[in-house]
């Protein structure tokens, strides 16, 4: 409409109150999350496939290599808890780890879990080829090349369209 906004009665901005000091909302979200007591001490009660995949998966975050792939087949039960002390352990190291699922009700069972249509703006109708939502400069992007560890649960059960649509887009931000 042609005016500018510092034309209309607003309150200024008091930047005192802005505790991301300039870091991306995503990054400082995930930085921020408080880490349960209890879930600093369950890599302590892994049972032997667990610890093996948890041994192999903080291995390769501490070489940090540039991409890491590891499809596990635990049960039920056992994965959450396997998520969950990775998840605290990485945190406590003060690294990103970024939680997501295919569903909703798995999303809350992670501390800071979100749907992976949700953290990663994984379009709903999508076809070979696609990208998600976010571009290089986005937070999301920011957040992503940030993180040591992604978590993405029920990923096989998701269409292969929008894994597909998230390497493409990891590729085009890693450059």
């Amino acid at each position: 409409m042609g005016k500018d906004i510092r034309s209309f009665p607003l309150p200024k901005i008091d930047e005192s109150h802005d505790t991301a000091n300039g870091v991306p909302r995503e990054i400082f979200e995930e930085s921020t999350i408080e880490l349960n007591v209890e879930d600093a001490t369950l890599s302590n009660s892994l049972n032997t496939e667990q610890r093996a995949a948890y041994d192999e998966i903080l291995s390769a975050v501490d070489a940090m290599r540039v991409a890491c792939s590891l499809w596990m087949d635990l049960e039920a039960p056992g994965r959450f808890f396997l998520y969950n002390a990775l998840l605290a352990t990485i945190r406590g190291q003060n690294k990103i780890a970024v939680a997501t699922t295919t569903s909703g009700v798995a999303a809350s069972i992670m501390p800071g879990g979100r749907t992976a249509h949700s953290r990663f703006k994984i379009p709903l109708s999508i076809a070979d080829g696609a990208f998600c939502s976010f571009t290089k400069q986005s937070g999301i992007a920011k957040l992503l090349r940030t993180a040591c560890l992604i978590i993405w649960d029920e990923a096989s059960m998701t269409k292969r369209h929008a894994v597909e649509a998230l390497d493409n887009s990891m590729c085009d931000i890693m450059s």
